[in-house]
């Protein structure tokens, strides 16, 4: 979401680490450089005015200009006002209410609130909650059938309801009957609309007050830019929002929604959707969003990545494989990929690893999820006789497995001297540890992540 913002501080504040000493004037210059690329963002302009005023009132002052090194001392100013325009800390839903602990969702029709609807009930009941799900979006039947399937791929409980039915009726209901089931939450999808109007905000205001929500989450759409705080202030002046869920995260948004909304609303980005699947939401850490902004990375998030979605039996299981000297096979390497994607795939993991902007644009350009697609097809393709022999394919084999996958042959030839590197290193991994994979991985290219990986600066 934020590579050209990215790109552009990267570029200014690398300028600046080169400076010998700061002055007035030079931090001037950096200032204009940070407005315009905020902006460029989609940043909303109040916002932009507050942030360079706090960031030049910091800069010009003794914090910087007597500083040992005055760049990097910019940079951390720089990135400590960006954790503050967007909240400071993350702030986790309240739900210390006696059960069932309701919670109300709305926003605009398209804006991705079913799916976060069911997303969050994931993570809720990840978190060891117990979740009843229903929708009182009368006005589409869709909506309805929708959130009862989604209900069903998360395993939270559905409450049905109908076009004839009355949306406070729905809200009501659904509460009754979780409390006569000893549920911890009750999550209530409401109508969307295409844009604002008197007669959903009525109706909304009515439901919330018959519900009395403990959260009342604005789920908003951050490809619609600084458009998105602007209506989450007009909800929010409606109803008393505790919270934003941003979307579509994943898209090609410049960053503005997420600058801009905790500034306009007052009120705190919860959560973000960083993908279509319901696996695919994440708690908002400001300070997190700030780091990767300024390409510093997300390590804690990468972390946390692979604590719950890595399957942990089987990266135990090829450990064993591996220091017991066994072959690393192709079998082995399609797991590998598939827990890559249950992470996120490449582009998000490229997201929070540090110094990814400072990778020339070629390069990361072959580094993309497509490239493991085909590989992962590849490998589906083969008999698991050639996936544990990969040395026997040759010729007519060759030709069956492409056929078979939709690729070229020069696809499998690079796969296949890819993994015969990455055999390789396993080996040496397996007598010498850790240290001999990391000296035998500089200045090679890991498989399927295309030519130019073997420069990336790790």
């Amino acid at each position: 979401m934020f590579d050209g913002l990215t790109e552009r501080l990267a570029k200014t504040v690398k300028n600046l680490r080169g400076q010998g000493r700061l002055s007035e004037d030079n931090i001037k210059d950096t200032l204009r450089e940070v407005r315009m690329a905020l902006l460029e963002a989609d940043v909303a302009l109040p916002v932009v005015k507050d942030f360079i005023e706090q960031v030049k009132k910091r800069a010009i002052g003794k914090e910087v200009i007597e500083s040992i090194s005055p760049g990097q001392a910019f940079i951390k100013i720089v990135n400590d006002e960006l954790v503050v325009m967007m909240g400071e800390s993350n702030n986790a839903l309240n739900l210390s209410a006696q059960p069932p602990a309701v919670i109300l969702m709305a926003g605009l029709q398209g804006s991705g609130k079913t799916t976060s609807v069911a997303k969050l009930a994931r993570l809720l009941k990840q978190e060891k909650k117990s979740v009843l799900v229903t929708s009182a979006d009368v006005y589409r039947p869709a909506a309805i059938e929708q959130l009862a399937t989604l209900a069903k791929e998360v395993d939270v409980e559905f409450f049905p309801s109908d076009t004839s039915q009355k949306p406070v009726d729905i809200g009501l209901n659904a509460i009754d009957y979780a409390r006569k089931k000893h549920l911890d939450v009750v999550i209530v999808d409401t109508a969307g609309r295409l844009h604002i109007d008197d007669e959903m905000m009525g109706e909304i205001k009515s439901l919330h007050a018959a519900i009395n929500p403990v959260e009342t989450l604005f789920v908003v759409d951050s490809m619609t830019g600084q458009d998105a705080a602007n209506t989450a202030k007009a909800f929010d002046e409606a109803l008393p929002l505790t919270g934003v869920i941003l979307t579509k995260t994943d898209g090609d948004a410049r960053g503005g929604a997420a600058l801009s909304i905790r500034q306009i609303t007052g009120k705190p980005i919860k959560f973000m959707g960083v993908g279509e699947k319901v696996d695919a939401l994440e708690a908002f850490h400001p300070d997190r969003l700030a780091s990767r902004i300024l390409g510093m990375g997300d390590i804690l998030s990468l972390v946390e990545d692979a604590q719950n979605k890595v399957d942990h039996k089987k990266a135990a299981k090829l450990a064993r494989k591996i220091k017991k000297g066994k072959n690393f096979d192709l079998d082995d390497f399609r797991d590998q990929i598939l827990q890559m994607k249950k992470m996120g795939g490449m582009s998000s993991l490229m997201d929070k690893l540090p110094g990814v902007s400072d990778i020339p644009n070629q390069v990361k350009e072959q580094v993309n999820d497509k490239e493991l697609i085909k590989i992962e097809a590849l490998i589906n393709s083969m008999t698991p006789y050639e996936r544990q022999k990969p040395e026997f394919i040759k010729g007519s084999r060759k030709k069956r497995i492409t056929a078979g996958s939709g690729t070229q042959i020069q696809d499998l030839n690079r796969l296949l001297k890819q993994f015969k590197q990455m055999q390789k290193m396993m080996k040496k991994f397996s007598k010498g540890g850790m240290k001999n994979m990391m000296r035998s991985l500089k200045g090679r290219m890991p498989p399927g992540m295309g030519g130019g990986m073997g420069k990336m600066p790790f």
